[in-house]
């Protein structure tokens, strides 16, 4: 009876062993990755990443979901439900420095893994709607992306640059599929999404519609960006949407891939390393893709990285 007690408290003892080396890197990596809806961008993306970071890494068991994007992520990072996550860099600069919708809610342990690509505004229509710029927006049922998300910050703050705001339009918190179902269906006459074009919400509108993208001239640009830095010039190509053959001048803000303080120095080395060294998987995965180099990799960054990431950048 003795030796059996010494033996079941052996196996406990193996058991506390395992689950502590477990504990320290010796067992499964689990990390959760945080993406956006399934029309954007994000999570094609990150479903890539979740892939390359299950083939490279040994023993890591990543997995990549679907999400209300960046404000969501950011506050699921927060929380400690994700450990890693796809955001734009105007928010993540909100949530560090707790301005914005992150006012009192400042977030002081989030980390940069690196930048990615931009990400364009871009205002959609139906050429039969008649609209033809954003000033003629005002009156009309506007889909301005979903409450509180990264996307709806942009829409707010272009209509603001054309001195718009939501008491001009007839606001629709909607997400991108959803706006593509209601411009679709006429029940909303535009829509704002932030994503790296092509945006498969988009493409799906101008697979059934003749579609028009409303641009952000430069003067209306120069207006943006002097009061929130953070925003770009682009030019969205001709044809990148059905026949809507017109070159469309935007702007757009970056993506980046963050996590929090609770990712070591380690394993933000070896992630970065295995997605920087798999670029070409990526790229198979979103066309945006062509636009993440690890030369680029730290523009744009608005906050702290972490040591791992920026020691592979630096290498």
């Amino acid at each position: 009876m003795k030796l059996f007690s010494k033996l079941s408290l052996l196996s406990v003892m193996l058991v506390v062993v395992i689950a502590a080396l477990a504990g320290c890197g010796g067992g499964n990596k689990f990390l959760n990755i945080a993406t956006g809806g399934t029309a954007g961008t994000y999570y094609p993306i990150g479903g890539a990443m979740a892939e390359i970071l299950n083939k490279e890494i040994p023993n890591m068991n990543a997995s990549a979901q679907s999400t209300g994007a960046t404000v969501a992520n950011i506050n699921m990072l927060k929380e400690g439900s994700v450990d890693l996550a796809i955001v734009q860099n105007d928010i993540t600069y909100y949530a560090a420095n707790g301005i914005e919708m992150f006012k009192d809610k400042k977030i002081e342990n989030l980390r940069g893994i690196a930048t990615l690509y931009p990400e364009t505004c871009q205002i959609v229509t139906l050429q039969s709607s008649g609209i033809k710029d954003i000033a003629s927006l005002k009156g009309k049922r506007v889909a301005v992306g979903a409450a509180g998300s990264g996307a709806e910050a942009n829409a707010r703050q272009i209509l603001e640059a054309y001195g718009i705001t939501y008491d001009d339009i007839d606001e629709q918190f909607l997400s991108f599929g959803e706006a593509a179902s209601a411009l679709k269906d006429g029940n909303v006459d535009a829509a704002f999404l932030t994503a790296g074009y092509p945006t498969a919400a988009v493409q799906d509108i101008a697979s059934q519609n003749a579609v028009r993208l409303l641009g952000v001239d430069a003067e209306h640009a120069d207006k943006l960006i002097a009061k929130y830095p953070y925003y770009t010039k682009v030019v969205i190509p001709g044809k990148t949407y059905g026949d809507f053959a017109d070159e469309v001048p935007a702007v757009s803000v970056m993506a980046m891939l963050v996590c929090t303080d609770k990712i070591d120095d380690k394993l933000g080395y070896d992630i970065t390393k295995a997605l920087f060294s798999n670029l070409d998987r990526i790229k198979a995965a979103h066309a945006v893709g062509k636009f993440i180099t690890k030369e680029k990799a730290m523009e744009g960054m608005p906050i702290t990285m972490n040591a791992g990431a920026e020691k592979f950048f630096k290498e």
